[in-house]
């Protein structure tokens, strides 16, 4: 990426949202983002100005002046109208009933708060743009393929130019015909299988997100399965977290591993089967499941293997994400760069 603009990558999440500077050399500002509570569920306005807080507070600490501000939000995103068309994680409460956020003004309203250019993208998106700048995409991929495993299964594609025919400039961030595309999360790799929070059955989001992964460690604990996991939880399932089941892995368990073994197999069904459709170069495992990458990465290989066709396969490198936390902020101020 040229280093001509210092910007601000900010990264909205259901719980916090974080910032960070971006200088115009390159280098990040402070050593750990700026965070504060998103406020998602207190409305619009309660959000925006939770985000301009941090945005304003990373600007402080730029030491130049920021041109402009890249906002990565989860949800369809329409940065041409300025609009956020459907985010289930954010909205208020109205008589109890909770509204999400369906068409809801968010770039200008905040552009005027920050009196600032800004532009917005897909957080999963932005994160494979971010791991294709900033890590294991080392800003030369020929196609880059980024799935983030954590409360869901989200995903996103970056074409260098010689991935497509016709003239290009990269790198190019998929987005399809109605900038919502590329929700590699959803899909179908079960028919008539577990049921997605997108109201789909077999969906990848369905056994890649960390509630699949956590059922199916009870479940199997539910069957009198022997497990230290038993001794853990004194007989509280709810305690059960991939956090716990991967402690126990670490220490041998098998029960432990039997579940990650699982969990990889099917998400490498899901890996297989768009290694067919976008022969990637590089696919990277994101998300703060992927912390556990050593328990569940050959089994996703192996299924991967057994459904790519053997010469896209051949051509590949899947790899734990190399920017786990700060990809959503690079990508973010990837954008913004392009738009200073």
């Amino acid at each position: 990426m040229e280093s001509q603009q210092a910007v601000v990558g900010v990264d909205l999440g259901g719980t916090n949202v974080r910032a960070q500077v971006i200088r115009s050399d390159g280098r990040p500002g402070l050593l750990r983002p700026i965070s504060a509570p998103s406020q998602a569920q207190n409305g619009l306005d309660a959000t925006l100005d939770a985000v301009a807080q941090v945005v304003k507070a990373a600007i402080a600490d730029a030491g130049e002046p920021v041109r402009a501000v890249g906002l990565a939000i989860p949800g369809h995103v329409d940065n041409d109208s300025g609009e956020v068309r459907w985010a289930p994680n954010f909205g208020e409460y109205r008589d109890g009933v909770f509204y999400y956020w369906q068409h809801v003004a968010v770039r200008g309203p905040l552009e005027e708060r920050l009196g600032l250019p800004v532009v917005m993208g897909n957080d999963a998106n932005c994160a494979a743009l971010g791991e294709y700048q900033f890590g294991s995409g080392e800003g030369k991929a020929k196609c880059l393929l980024m799935f983030t495993l954590g409360t869901g299964v989200g995903g996103g594609v970056v074409l260098g130019p010689g991935s497509v025919d016709g003239q290009a400039k990269g790198p190019l961030l998929l987005v399809g015909g109605n900038k919502g595309g590329v929700e590699l999360g959803h899909t179908l790799i079960a028919m008539g299988g577990m049921l997605c929070n997108s109201g789909a059955y077999g969906a990848l989001e369905a056994y890649g997100q960390a509630e699949g992964l956590t059922v199916r460690a009870q479940n199997k604990l539910k069957r009198r399965g022997a497990s230290i996991m038993n001794d853990w939880v004194k007989g509280d399932l709810s305690l059960v977290t991939p956090k716990l089941v991967a402690e126990a892995a670490d220490v041998g368990d098998p029960l432990a591993r039997r579940v990650w073994d699982e969990y990889g197999t099917y998400l490498g069904a899901g890996v297989g089967s768009l290694i067919n459709v976008f022969a990637p170069d590089v696919v990277a495992i994101g998300g703060q499941i992927a912390k556990a990458w050593p328990h569940f990465a050959p089994a996703l290989t192996m299924q991967a293997r057994d459904i790519a066709v053997p010469s896209l396969m051949d051509d590949v490198r899947i790899v734990r994400a190399q920017r786990l936390r700060s990809a959503g902020i690079l990508g973010a101020a990837a954008l913004a760069r392009q738009l200073a």
